[in-house]
């Protein structure tokens, strides 16, 4: 522990006296003794001694350069010297650093946890309170309301977080990735979080990974976590940025080319000269690759709308410079180890993309879809075209991709611009700090009342619109309209619960200068704006500074440290609670293969995690299981029909919703099956699109593809996810088939099963279906669910 060796240092110290050699030698001792992960946990220290002592094994073993990804992955070995390693094949088994929830995610992590009967976490874990606050009128009566109407849930939350030694981070602290950003991420580090958009803490230097909160659960019972042995996608970045393209651009642009499952099962490495060549002065454009905050945190974060398990970039003297910036100790010693933290010479990537960031334009992505990219110079005579409505109604910064200090205060002097020839925003305009600091700082130095001047209404440190937490009252359901956003994700009806809002994601300064217009026609770089006495201007590209020159003010402390003695905590669930529930053990598998199940809805078209457990007002049941399950499937599209929640009970001949028929074949002691398309569960992290299937009586989930944390979800939960061995036999699956999935009692990894579908003219297909499954992930659908496996072993 760290607070053993700094003490071994101060006796070396006394015992040695304070010559000058003496005082170097101890010295040298006491900076790699004393840091600590975070100033939260000063007596848990940074190990990497540990990453390279890992490394050394691996390396004779493997015997050839590294990719940085490789580096840290491996680094994490629960076993080094036997763990088999081939990429893209075999499951790994690691050791993370420290656990990262999200309250909305974080109650069934907790319930579970608190089910394993556990008496502490294992690692240093958090819980942020981001996703649960609604954007009505403005951050400070938001937030207030907010409070009131979730206090039953954060006490929960304060309480558990106390008793099992979780540090607390109470609503208005900020965004998740945010705050790990600014006080636990770091090179090297391996964090896993019950958020899909984890991977942010990779432009600190991190492999930091979006998972379910079983696999949380997991880590913080100190069991080693499985992870497919990933790929590595590289991107080669060369020139620089200039005028109004930003590093937003940047994974734009790799949307565009890998689509939203190009990165499945890949982790996604930034390099080559690009990332090191741009300068970031005043007098220059300030849309800097290297800034972390603005740059690296940006595109790693978005690249979870590609499928990939994380994106990372190599250490250089930016994060340095911002980990001395936000008072991280460990700058110093991750300078000393930076020969670990950056790629061999000579690596080997299974996937090359190189991108000109000196021809790189800027770029706007959507409707609809992450990965739908448009040179912003294009999409107005792209939307013109394609009947997209030209009016930009709101334009919406912040979300935990764009809300930095730099971010803000390049939408700033746009508005700035605007103010000063007499114009507002057109459309209205949102502003969402990223975090505490950031509000408190961006109020400090001016950037939110010009922001306001301009038009803007400042929310609350939070998720907000980005998650569909927005209490949008402008257009009606089902009035077709445009968005333009700085966030991440643009799904359908996934910021407002409008279906047929069309929402684009771009940069922010994009968003402002859309905002400042109006309309999608509008090109920045090319157009000019009228003032209101008639005179024409152009918008200077926009700059801010990528750090504040007064430091940060912290604003409020808003961090509950967990007691080291918790006996006295208790922790309330009320049986009658509609927002909370303890949960019960799923069934164990009865020995017995899967017959006649029944066909719940065979979805047409992409089916996301919002499809399948939507967020918004149902955010609210996240830790009620048996409530938050009547949005199953709601959003998925059923092929007999081309209805949303509209699915045939197959008993009764009736029409009903997805989890009233879910129910109805439960109560009458029937399985069923969900049948889908390709990349089925992109998107979120969230596990209840795993754990209502399973509590309402489904067994199997058949598939063309999966992405990866959904897939994980369903293995963790007891479910059968398996994919088509030959996707066309998704079409001779019919909605009102029974289908019995034979061979279980042989169920081994690397072998099909096979699936008998009995259809109602009294005809059969037998089709093979493959899986992904090893062998402790079959011990969890024996047992009925990995916990139920953790607690056979305890």
């Amino acid at each position: 522990m760290c607070f053993i060796l700094i003490l071994v240092f101060f006796l070396l110290q006394l015992a040695l006296g304070h010559g000058v050699r003496r005082l170097h030698v101890s010295a040298a001792l006491f900076v790699k003794a004393k840091v600590a992960m975070s100033r939260y946990e000063p007596t848990t220290c940074v190990n990497y001694q540990k990453l390279r002592s890992n490394l050394d094994i691996v390396r004779k073993r493997l015997d050839r350069p590294l990719t940085l990804s490789e580096k840290i992955v491996y680094g994490h070995l629960d076993d080094p010297s036997g763990q088999e390693i081939v990429r893209g094949r075999t499951y790994l088994r690691l050791r993370p650093d420290r656990v990262a929830m999200q309250d909305a995610t974080a109650q069934m992590a907790m319930l579970q946890f608190i089910s394993s009967g556990l008496p502490r976490v294992a690692v240093p874990s958090t819980i942020h309170c981001d996703h649960l606050i609604e954007a009505q009128v403005g951050g400070t009566q938001d937030l207030q309301r907010a409070k009131e109407v979730n206090q039953e849930v954060y006490n929960f939350l304060a309480t558990s977080a106390a008793k099992y030694g979780v540090g607390f981070w109470k609503p208005g602290s900020g965004i998740i990735h945010q705050i790990i950003l600014e006080n636990y991420a770091y090179p090297g580090v391996m964090v896993i979080g019950t958020d899909s958009h984890t991977p942010n803490g990779g432009g600190l230097g991190g492999i930091c990974i979006g998972v379910g909160g079983a696999d949380a659960v997991d880590v913080m019972a100190g069991i080693p976590w499985e992870l497919k042995c990933p790929n590595v996608i590289g991107v080669k970045l060369t020139g620089s940025l200039s005028g109004w393209t930003s590093p937003k651009d940047v994974i734009l642009k790799v949307a565009g080319i890998l689509t939203v499952k190009g990165g499945t099962g890949a982790i996604v490495e930034y390099h080559g000269p690009g990332v090191d060549s741009i300068s970031c002065t005043e007098h220059q454009c300030c849309a800097c690759l290297l800034s972390v905050y603005l740059g690296m945190g940006t595109i790693c974060n978005m690249g979870a709308e590609i499928g990939a398990t994380t994106s990372v970039f190599p250490y250089n003297h930016r994060m340095k410079t911002y980990l001395e910036k936000t008072g991280r100790e460990i700058a110093t010693l991750s300078e000393e180890n930076k020969d670990i933290l950056v790629p061999d010479p000579g690596c080997h990537y299974d996937q090359l993309i190189e991108i000109n960031l000196s021809e790189l334009k800027p770029h706007i992505n959507g409707p609809f879809t992450p990965d739908l990219a448009h040179p912003v110079a294009e999409i107005g005579a792209v939307a013109e075209k394609s009947g997209w409505p030209l009016e930009v109604k709101v334009g919406l910064i912040g979300s935990c991709t764009n809300s930095s200090y730099e971010d803000m205060g390049r939408a700033a002097s746009l508005a700035k611009q605007a103010l000063d020839h007499g114009l507002k925003c057109k459309a209205q305009f949102t502003v969402t700090p990223g975090s505490e600091q950031i509000r408190a700082t961006i109020e400090r130095d001016g950037y939110a009342k010009i922001l306001r001047d301009v038009g803007g209404v400042v929310l609350a440190n939070a998720c907000g619109p980005c998650i569909g937490q927005w209490d949008r009252r402008d257009v009606k359901k089902g009035e077709k309209n445009t968005i333009v956003t700085s966030f991440n994700r643009n799904f359908t009806a996934r910021n407002d619960a409008n279906p047929a809002t069309h929402a684009f994601v771009t940069s922010p300064e994009i968003v402002t200068a859309l905002a400042i217009a109006g309309t999608l026609k509008f090109n920045p770089e090319t157009d000019y704006l009228t003032a209101p006495n008639g005179e024409k201007f152009k918008l200077v590209p926009p700059t801010g500074d990528e750090l504040p020159t007064r430091d940060f003010d912290p604003g409020q402390d808003t961090y509950q440290q967990p007691p080291p003695d918790s006996s006295s905590v208790h922790v309330d669930v009320n049986p009658q609670s509609n927002r909370l529930q303890l949960l019960e053990p799923f069934e164990k598998w009865d020995g017995r293969d899967l017959e006649d199940m029944q066909v719940l809805i065979k979805v047409k078209g992409k089916c996301t995690t919002d499809h399948i457990s939507a967020a918004g007002p149902w955010l609210k049941f996240r830790g009620h299981l048996d409530n938050i399950s009547n949005n199953l499937l709601i959003g998925a599209v059923n092929i007999e029909n081309d209805a949303v929640n509209k699915v045939r009970n197959q008993l009764t001949g009736e029409y009903g919703g997805v989890p009233d028929i879910a129910r109805y074949y439960k109560k009458n002691g029937i399985q069923w099956v969900v049948v889908g398309d390709e990349n089925y569960g992109e998107g979120s992290s969230r596990e209840h699109a795993a754990l209502e299937p399973r509590h309402l009586g489904g067994r199997v989930i058949i598939v063309k593809s999966f992405a990866r944390i959904h897939e994980t979800n369903l293995k963790k939960q007891g479910l059968l996810p398996l994919t088509f061995a030959d996707p066309h036999d998704y079409d001779k699956i019919r909605p009102d088939d029974k289908i019995s999935i034979i061979g279980l009692k042989k169920f081994a990894p690397g072998k099909p099963l096979k699936a008998v579908l009995k259809h109602s003219d009294g005809s059969q297909d037998t089709i093979q279906l493959n899986h992904t499954f090893n062998e402790t992930q079959i011990e969890w659908f024996q047992a009925g669910s990995a916990l139920n496996r953790m607690k056979e072993l305890q």
